[in-house]
């Protein structure tokens, strides 16, 4: 599917009641903190930056579900890295100018009263609704900015209010045995939240926690084991509900400030049942990129009827000369000659060179194109062209985008700790190997 710029967007007429959610709901969507668990990946950008999928950055993923659920007016809070963000912001999502839309960026700013960083996910939020008041709204969806999944954001904004909920919390069934590590809540039969646990650890606590059988008769997917509802993250607000919520001292949503209002508020879950991934590891970010080459990926990014929108960068299409391809995704303006490559993500201007061999790698590709004289310039200096070279062996690896791997290399994490390596061109976190964006690697490199 070509991905169409944002200006493109279909002009065919939403049904009444997604029409409505445009001038009722305000869409925030929360950029993370440094990022440290997804480094190296994050040293040069803000994680919503993190380019996914071969042509797509993670932030496409919630301002897409966004405008697929007609909600058009749209804040990213962030405050490390975020030139990069920025530059992508501008370049891909531009609304008409009838009809009241912006994707907008605030990041960090100094006050008369506050001058240091945003201190949680509440307190970034707190601090910005002075510049949410300027957008007539009656509710505000706080989303996270690292998570792949398609939601249709009217069916919660529906049940919201049917429930003549306070708060409506998106939450995804998982199985007993899979739920460490999770913040999961306690529903009642007409999923009214009656209880909150962080990550538990106590059998019997999870236990408390299940699904009664009545809540599990209503799921669309079967169970053949007991089901905790986690939740994603996925907040909604009245707007009146928000601004009382955020009246004191808390910094974060998960951890206090829903906790704080059982009891006090109509708290209630919206059950998800799509395929939800929470990108903030090398690893999660690895596999679930290696997940959209398989022959029948857990997420499709090919649905018309609700596309993921990114910047449109008029590239030509993949060349491809001579090549094994098994199980991979190549995006445009891809140059392969005589390489071979197996379960592999390839985006966009990469360049991969004759008898090489990629297999389970996540090569994010280039900025741009090195022009002739470019090249002539590489070659008294040693320094190979962007890309990767020819007869080299690469498994189980990132590659950033830039970076410059010459002939003759072999890169494999079998065996090795994490850490840096190779003076910091090679780090291995979470046992997936990975070359920094920019990064060199000369020729005949062995690791």
């Amino acid at each position: 599917m070509v991905n169409q710029g944002f200006s493109r967007i279909s002009c065919e007429p939403n049904p009444p009641s997604l029409m409505r959610n445009k001038n009722r709901v305000l869409a925030v969507i929360m950029g993370g903190g440094r990022g440290t668990r997804l480094s190296p990946l994050t040293l040069e950008r803000c994680k919503p930056a993190v380019p996914l999928a071969g042509k797509y950055r993670l932030v496409d993923i919630p301002i897409s579900n966004c405008i697929n659920s007609d909600i058009n007016r749209i804040f990213i809070l962030t405050q490390f890295n975020t030139a990069s963000l920025h530059r992508h912001i501008q370049s891909s999502f531009h609304f008409d100018p009838f009809g009241g839309g912006f994707v907008d960026i605030l990041s960090a700013e100094q006050t008369e009263t506050r001058a240091d960083w945003y201190q949680g996910t509440a307190d970034a939020v707190r601090r910005n609704l002075v510049h949410f008041r300027s957008s007539p709204h009656d509710l505000v969806l706080i989303l996270s900015g690292d998570q792949l999944y398609r939601m249709d954001f009217g069916a919660v904004i529906a049940e919201h209010q049917r429930n003549k909920a306070d708060v409506t919390i998106a939450a995804i069934p998982f199985p007993v045995s899979k739920v460490e590590g999770l913040g999961l809540m306690g529903v009642g039969d007409d999923l009214a939240i009656q209880r909150f646990a962080e990550k538990p650890k106590d059998p019997a606590v999870i236990e408390s926690l299940t699904l009664s059988r009545t809540v599990e008769s209503r799921l669309k997917t079967p169970v053949k084991e007991k089901h905790c509802l986690a939740s994603m993250g996925i907040y909604l607000f009245n707007r009146q509900v928000l601004a009382e919520a955020l009246d004191n001292g808390m910094t974060d949503f998960g951890k206090e400030v829903i906790p704080s209002l059982l009891g006090k508020r109509r708290l209630f879950a919206s059950i998800f049942e799509g395929y939800w991934e929470d990108i903030g590891t090398v690893r999660a970010f690895f596999e679930a990129n290696l997940a959209l080459a398989q022959a029948n990926p857990p997420f499709d990014f090919y649905d018309a009827t609700s596309p993921i929108y990114s910047e449109e960068q008029h590239l030509p299409a993949a060349k491809v000369d001579r090549c094994a391809v098994e199980c991979a995704v190549i995006a445009d303006g891809c140059m392969l000659a005589a390489a071979s490559l197996k379960h592999s993500v390839l985006g966009v201007r990469s360049r991969v060179g004759e008898g090489t061999v990629l297999q389970d790698v996540v090569m994010m590709g280039a900025d741009y194109y090195e022009t002739p004289e470019q090249l002539a310039e590489n070659k008294p200096r040693g320094r190979p062209p962007i890309g990767i070279g020819r007869n080299c062996r690469i498994r189980h690896a990132i590659i950033d985008k830039n970076a410059r791997i010459g002939d003759n290399v072999t890169l494999d994490p079998a065996g090795k700790a994490d850490g840096k390596y190779l003076e910091g061109a090679v780090i291995i976190r979470d046992g997936v190997l990975a070359v920094p964006k920019g990064a060199t690697l000369p020729t005949g490199t062995t690791f």
